[in-house]
Order: C-alpha cells, then sequence, then structure tokens
C-alpha cells in the first residue's frame, strides 16, 4: 500500500467526526489568510477533504482543490457542486493550467508524503503556474526533530480546546493498531530542516521564508511563504 491508496479511503486519522470539522475549518482559516486578494487564484494542491473550502472561495475569484485520491475528487466535487468559483481536478491535470496565472499555490500537509524528487519536481511546476510574484505557501512540514509523540502532544492539545478529549484518547488507540501506524513505520514520512528548505526553494527561484505561524494546530511543524521571482 502507498500513502495515495491510504488516503484513497476511509481513514480512522481523524477520531471523530468533530475532530474532522474542526481541523478543516482552521485549515481554511489558516489558507485564507494567505490569500492576496479578492481577484485572486488559488491552487490547493493535496487539498484532502477540504470540508470547508467554501471558506477559502470567500476570499478569491477561483479556488482549484487537486488531489490524488479518486475517491477524495469524488467527494470533493459532489460538496461543492454549487459552488462556481470551486473547481476539483487530479494532479495530472495541474499541469495543463495556464502557466503563470495562479496567484497563490497552497500545499499543506503533503510534503511528508512525498518522496524529494518528487517534492523537487513539484516546487518547478508550481513555479511555472505562479504569477511573477505569485506566493507558494508549504503547510505543515515536519522538521527532523520531531516525532510521533509531538504529534499526538499537539493532538490532545487541540482535543482539549476543541472539546474532543475522550473521542482524541480513544482514536489513539485506533490509529495505533491501524495501517496508518504500519504505513508510517514502513514508508515513513518526509522531514525537512528550516534551512534546507529555503535553500531548495531558492535553488527553484523562489524568494522564501518561514512563517511566523504553522498552518493547523500542531506548531511543532513548519510553514513556508515563497514568492516566485
Amino acid at each position: 500500500m502507498s500513502w495515495r491508496d491510504y488516503w484513497n479511503a476511509d481513514t480512522p486519522i481523524y477520531v471523530s467526526e468533530r475532530h474532522k470539522i474542526l481541523h478543516y475549518g482552521l485549515i481554511a482559516r489558516d489558507i485564507a489568510s494567505h490569500v492576496p486578494g479578492p481577484d485572486a487564484v488559488v491552487l490547493d494542491h493535496g487539498c484532502g477533504e477540504a470540508l470547508s473550502a467554501d471558506r477559502v472561495a470567500a476570499s478569491c475569484r477561483r479556488l482549484i482543490l487537486c488531489d490524488g485520491a479518486p475517491l477524495v475528487r469524488e467527494r470533493l466535487a459532489a460538496r461543492f457542486a454549487a459552488e462556481p468559483k470551486i473547481e476539483v481536478i487530479a494532479p495530472e491535470q495541474a499541469g495543463r493550467l495556464e502557466d503563470h496565472s495562479v496567484d497563490l499555490v497552497v500545499a499543506n500537509s503533503l510534503l511528508q508524503y512525498l518522496a524529494p524528487e518528487e517534492f523537487h519536481d513539484l516546487l518547478g511546476l508550481w513555479h511555472s503556474k505562479l504569477k511573477e510574484g505569485g506566493r507558494l505557501v508549504l503547510g505543515d512540514v515536519i522538521p527532523h526533530e520531531t516525532g510521533p509523540l509531538d504529534d499526538v502532544a499537539a493532538l490532545l492539545r487541540f482535543a482539549w480546546s476543541g472539546g474532543f478529549t475522550v473521542a482524541a484518547a480513544k482514536g489513539l488507540v485506533r490509529t495505533a493498531l491501524s495501517d496508518y501506524r504500519q504505513l508510517r513505520a514502513e514508508l515513513g514520512l518526509t522531514h525537512y530542516g528550516e534551512a534546507e528548505m529555503l535553500s531548495l526553494l531558492a535553488e527553484r527561484g523562489f524568494e522564501a521564508r518561514r512563517a511566523d505561524r504553522n498552518i493547523g494546530h500542531n506548531q511543532k511543524r513548519m510553514t513556508f511563504v515563497g514568492t516566485a521571482g
């Protein structure tokens, strides 16, 4: 099983429906804060279920949701069928977007599931689609020094503030017995250091910085903002 296969199914990664709703609501809020203006075209690459994508769409002119899992795309298309600003595409369709037509590319909680070579290829793709001065936002990047216990602690803090602590405790047990734990052990997650990421972005033509705050609830992870030159 690959990571793409894993996400092309219902997974136990969300401990309850409340967790899922709060998670995607927070992600949408944070992504919307990076939208440069109401006329912006936004590509969310590796968007996942994006339950609150309509909140992002409200802050821009066009929102393109891109995900590699067919089941996820099917659900997205059904959920936002009546939302004229939202378009759902597969990764191979991203390459057919007009060059220099996108104001903001977001890839949140994606890089850990990609081999470095895949990420390098995507950096080239994203740069070609961004307008000069357009932004690339890479969220939830995992530093080398963090691990599963940091993720558990972040989830429990989020659960405490969101009112689903009991569900979180039960969900952690389910996750420990699930395919996710096995895949994480077998395939691993890709980590990046701050200086390493800034160097990679610079090599691909981005003027980059680390954001003050990570997208989402886990502040042990990092978000980077690159401006296309």
